[in-house]
């Protein structure tokens, strides 16, 4: 074992991993990238095939990226924003802010997101939203009831004591139910397992198996209204748009964003969109110009999210944008204390926003949104073989991201035992074979660099299929 893995399993802590399995293994230790590859301290390389951990939009060492953190370090790398404004945090609220409040041709009845706070990653951004509209819900209509929130089913929003409340995803957060609030659990959509799904089980995607009568977009609507009747609504309610990440890369059918947001709106509740994941043209890459899910959706939210791809992956930060009532609803005069009393050492970091500032410089530059919209065609393409297998129940694509579900039968969409860590061998054969993600549960994620060439794309998915292959074998 090298000298750096033996240091790594001498005193290193992973999250979300089994120490006793890692210390059985010599890990892999990455020491450098380019594009969308990256080498161990041996000199192999990889493909990056899950951007590391949904962060990296434009490849690892990306010249204008690297430039641009360069420049900053000329400057200065870090003051505070208790009391300081600076320039790059400055401009990158007003480049967000454009960006999540587009042209319209009809105006949204919703008011824009014009006010933007910083923080350091997306448990962050979100631990900011809920406390803002936990806070504006009293300041607005009174202390009692306590506000209260609901989120989706599979909801996984961050790993503080807020976020990890907002979350519905037992193996994440079970162990935590002493610490936190009670939120309630909304019907998610997800149509590969529905219920309601009258859809005979097919090899094909399973976005175009929803034939039911919306039932899920019906129940949130009665969890809204009993609500109302009991005297305790909502102060706000919490979604992914169009895709949920850690519930497996589940993706939202056409039309239940819309449905469920005004059922939400018309029982008086905020909405908070997480596009942590989702933001940036990871998800609409192919369907829209818009680089925010929720905007491509057509919903205008209270509260809107970000973070991992914020920075195209190079620092941490996030950023929660909301609108100028929810601002105004904590002005006043100092001797009043209405202040919004949050904050993080690294708030509005001018490394990161000088990062993030090129990073959407290469989001909105001419040619970008058709190479990505190319690059979502043949991600499609080259995922379909994987049908093929006997094994994959389900290929969940939505623009450059997808989730391929193993299972035991795919007739009865039967899982595995999690203790046959199916998803965890799998991704283990193709780190053998030089591809690199994780997967989520049994689902094998896949989320390219928008940098990955078609050849990339297609040996990402042609490892995948081997080592399914090898771990499950090729009958069914």
């Amino acid at each position: 074992m090298n000298p750096v893995a033996r240091l790594d399993h001498a005193h290193v802590w992973h999250p979300f991993t089994q120490m006793r399995d890692w210390l059985r293994r010599e890990p892999i230790v990455l020491v450098d990238g380019r594009g969308a590859t990256v080498r161990d301290l041996h000199g192999r390389r990889y493909l990056d095939a899950n951007a590391s951990i949904w962060t990296n939009l434009h490849g690892h060492r990306h010249p204008r990226m690297d430039a641009a953190v360069r420049a900053q370090l000329r400057k200065v790398a870090h003051t505070s924003a208790l009391g300081l404004a600076n320039e790059p945090a400055s401009r990158l609220a007003a480049r967000l802010v454009a960006l999540a409040n587009p042209p319209r041709r009809d105006p949204s009845p919703a008011p824009p997101l014009r006010k933007v706070f910083y923080s350091d990653d997306g448990s962050t951004g979100m631990e900011a939203a809920l406390k803002l509209a936990y806070e504006f819900r009293r300041r607005i209509h009174g202390p009692r009831p306590a506000p209260r929130f609901l989120s989706l089913g599979g909801a996984y929003h961050g790993d503080t004591i807020g976020a990890v409340s907002l979350g519905h995803i037992d193996r994440f957060h079970a162990a935590f139910r002493g610490l936190i609030f009670r939120t309630d659990r909304a019907m998610a959509p997800f149509c590969y397992r529905c219920p309601h799904n009258r859809a005979k089980p097919e090899r094909a995607d399973a976005r175009t198996h929803r034939q039911c009568r919306w039932e899920c977009v019906d129940s949130v609507g009665r969890q809204l209204e009993r609500a109302t009747r009991a005297g305790r609504p909502y102060a706000a309610f919490v979604f992914e748009p169009r895709l949920q990440g850690a519930a497996g890369m589940v993706p939202q059918p056409e039309g239940w964003l819309p449905r469920v947001a005004e059922r939400v709106r018309s029982h008086g509740a905020q909405l908070i969109a997480d596009e942590v994941m989702t933001g940036f043209g990871r998800t609409n890459a192919g369907q829209d110009p818009h680089l925010f899910a929720s905007v491509g959706a057509g919903v205008q939210p209270d509260y809107l999210v970000v973070a991992k791809g914020l920075t195209g992956g190079y620092l941490p930060m996030a950023a929660t944008l909301t609108t100028d009532a929810v601002f105004d609803a904590f002005l006043g005069e100092y001797s009043e204390f209405k202040s919004f009393f949050h904050g993080h050492s690294y708030t509005a970091n001018q490394l990161g926003a000088a990062a993030a500032l090129a990073s959407i410089g290469l989001l909105t530059a001419p040619g970008a949104r058709p190479g990505r919209d190319r690059l979502a065609r043949a991600f499609a393409g080259a995922l379909a073989p994987l049908w093929e297998s006997p094994w994959v129940g389900d290929i969940r694509r939505e623009g450059l991201v997808a989730g391929i579900e193993l299972v035991r039968d795919w007739r009865r969409r039967t899982p595995f035992d999690p203790a046959e860590q199916v998803g965890i061998r799998v991704t283990e054969a193709m780190a053998r074979r030089g591809v690199l993600t994780r997967p989520v549960g049994d689902v094998l994620v896949l989320m390219p660099p928008y940098c990955t060439t078609v050849r990339e794309l297609q040996r990402m998915a042609g490892v995948m299929r081997e080592a399914i292959d090898e771990v499950l074998g090729t009958a069914g």
